[in-house]
């Protein structure tokens, strides 16, 4: 049965389902031939998925809603958004199974012409690619999920200061972030979870502070041993804020990347470099210093081994004597040949032709 709401525009269809269960929604059409259309498919829809089982016909917008519901916990859930509201043009009328894999390219092609990097467009195409696994894996909303093309991504150098260049940078920067920098500098710790500090974290009798596993990007706590550096700064900070450890002005800061910051890099002659580059000088001057891969991995509360390797490069002390050792094997069949060689020389010279 069709009728119309007084305050809508849309007919409306209204229907008992074979199973008995009362039907009413919105036909989303003011043309009454559209309107019968679409409530006659929708009861041969249910007869089907009733009386035959067959599954029903999910949406990509019902799978983005459901997927929202189950991640809110999701760090990365603010640019995932971002993502789904890009692709929605592209996306957002069409049914799960109407994503294939030449809508993906398509996708795909048109956030390249944006002028983005690949990494960008591999942001965007693991969320489209999360929903439709689980939409298949945990729903069981599609029987099979499109194959979806990554695109290669160029592997970048890790960049790091030297130490007169630390020194350098800390001179055109205010006292506050000369603070936070220093700090980065002595834990490792990324921007968020060093404006984050509060008191609380911390404990400076046993020389040690904590990010709790709400905080963490890997999801679990980690715990930050405080060098000398570190506690003398801590220290310092005592009294500036109740709650914060690092504050200006009375004030938590909120944000370090900031103009202050931008323009001490550009007074020091230092390009091409993020303050989350801090972390990157943080490990690559601990490998330098011979702390080795597992320990880094802990101290820095990575999750995978992967992510501590890129850093590997920058110290070769452990390989020395196995260099050495191929050096020393050479060293000695080069003495045991020329050994041979004066000897003959010697015996060539003593021994006379016979009748001489």
């Amino acid at each position: 049965m069709l009728y119309k709401r007084p305050n809508s525009k849309f007919w409306w269809c209204r229907f008992t389902a074979p199973n008995g269960q009362r039907v009413q929604l919105s036909t989303k059409t003011v043309d009454r031939q559209l309107a019968q259309e679409f409530e006659d498919k929708y009861r041969a829809s249910l007869w089907r998925i009733i009386q035959l089982g067959e599954k029903p016909r999910r949406t990509w917008k019902e799978a983005v809603l459901r997927w929202h519901r189950e991640s809110q916990a999701k760090k990365s859930l603010d640019d995932d958004l971002a993502h789904l509201r890009w692709v929605d043009p592209y996306l957002g009328k069409l049914y799960l199974d109407e994503v294939t894999r030449d809508q993906l390219d398509t996708i795909t092609d048109a956030k390249l012409k944006t002028g983005v990097a690949p990494a960008t467009v591999n942001r965007m195409l693991e969320v489209i690619r999360a929903i439709l696994n689980r939409a298949y894996r945990e729903w069981e909303w599609l029987d099979k999920v499109p194959y979806i093309r990554m695109l290669k991504e160029p592997k970048r150098r890790i960049r790091w200061l030297r130490p007169d260049e630390v020194q350098h940078l800390l001179s055109f920067l205010p006292g506050h972030l000369a603070a936070m920098v220093r700090f980065s500098l002595a834990t490792g710790l990324r921007e968020s979870k060093v404006t984050g500090l509060e008191w609380s974290q911390v404990d400076l009798t046993r020389r040690m502070a904590w990010i709790h596993a709400d905080q963490a990007k890997a999801g679990r706590s980690i715990g930050v041993p405080l060098n000398k550096e570190a506690v003398v700064l801590l220290r310092e900070q005592q009294g500036n804020h109740k709650r914060f450890v690092f504050s200006y002005k009375g004030r938590p800061v909120k944000k370090a990347n900031t103009k202050a910051w931008r323009e001490a890099l550009l007074k020091a002659g230092i390009e091409n470099f993020r303050w989350h580059d801090l972390r990157h000088t943080w490990a690559s001057w601990h490998i330098q210093n011979g702390t080795p891969i597992h320990i880094l991995q802990e101290l820095g509360g990575w999750s995978d081994i992967k992510m501590v390797q890129r850093y590997a490069h920058l110290s070769s002390e452990h390989l020395t004597p196995y260099a050495d050792s191929l050096c020393q094997l050479r060293t000695v069949e080069d003495t045991f040949s020329t050994t041979q060689e004066r000897w003959r020389a010697r015996h060539d010279s003593n021994v006379r032709p016979l009748g001489s």
